[in-house]
């Protein structure tokens, strides 16, 4: 599943996020995707990346 493309769609399902909110995060630069012909893509790969980034970013934060 690794060399998957996901549509925003399905990335949004994926991260269980408002289509817009994935949106959002693409277009600023914070979510990891390309555009193909105007609509977002994103490599699973990069995407599963990009969490385990998030989560170690956030472990030292306080609560």
């Amino acid at each position: 599943m690794s060399d998957q493309i996901l549509t925003l769609k399905e990335v949004a399902d994926y991260l269980k996020l408002a289509e817009k909110t994935a949106y959002r995060l693409a277009a600023e630069g914070k979510l990891p995707g390309f555009k193909v012909g105007g609509s977002w893509r994103f490599k699973c790969q990069d995407v599963e990346a990009w969490i385990e980034q998030q989560k170690s970013k956030n472990n030292g934060a306080p609560q």
